[in-house]
């Protein structure tokens, strides 16, 4: 009668042991689901629209140009400030300049809040970078002389001073005659050529004899006239 009575104690101990192992299984579990719906909260649902984060923008600021100062419009090239007037269109008072394109003779209308059509004149070491653009060898391109007289013509109109001696440099056929080139490529290579004179002109404050003088040198076009000569 003692056996048994032995044996029925271990079985209620088993039991007990084994109970405790699933609750503490059980609280785990409901540990780590509770941990996942909190991180699955955190995530915005399909209807949800996440939370942006608004960057401020910094005012640009706009320049404002004096009068008879140079500046630059990337059609036309160099011009002179003659007035700065006001006009009213629609109840609206609207400031603009007048710039008067020597080259071309004409005279451009120029609102003061469209500072992104117009641009200040080149320092000193721009122009010296320009002189060494001047001075590398053109680069050769295999493509139709229609595509690349389209991409020198968006060079030309795009107002930076860089570009503009590069389409000089790419179309200098380092030569007088006219032959040699086309009528078309002529052309460019007169107006860009011009167009960089005359801010060469502008920036130096030298004749323009001396600034075309320079420009040869750079190009070696003078080599060649004095060969022909």
């Amino acid at each position: 009668m003692k056996m048994p009575k032995k044996k029925k104690a271990k079985k209620i101990k088993k039991t007990k042991v084994l109970k405790k192992t699933k609750n503490i299984k059980v609280k785990s579990k409901l540990k780590f689901e509770g941990k996942a719906t909190e991180k699955k909260s955190q995530v915005p649902g399909p209807d949800e629209k996440p939370e942006i984060k608004k960057i401020k923008k910094q005012p640009s600021e706009k320049r404002i140009y004096n009068l008879k100062e140079f500046v630059v419009y990337p059609k036309h090239g160099v011009g002179k400030i003659t007035a700065v007037e006001k006009a009213t269109i629609g109840e609206i008072d609207i400031q603009f300049y007048k710039i008067f394109i020597e080259k071309e003779k004409l005279t451009l209308t120029v609102p003061i809040n469209q500072q992104s059509k117009l641009r200040p004149i080149s320092s000193i070491n721009q122009i010296n970078k320009c002189v060494s653009i001047l001075k590398t060898k053109p680069k050769i391109k295999r493509t139709m002389w229609s595509r690349r007289a389209q991409e020198y013509d968006q060079k030309i109109n795009s107002g930076k001073i860089y570009e503009l001696a590069e389409v000089v440099k790419d179309l200098n056929k380092n030569t007088d005659i006219i032959a040699d080139q086309s009528y078309s490529e002529r052309q460019l290579f007169e107006k860009a050529y011009e167009r960089l004179k005359s801010e060469f002109e502008a920036v130096l404050k030298v004749s323009p004899e001396e600034v075309q003088k320079k420009m040869d040198k750079a190009l070696g076009r003078t080599q060649i006239s004095e060969t022909i000569e």
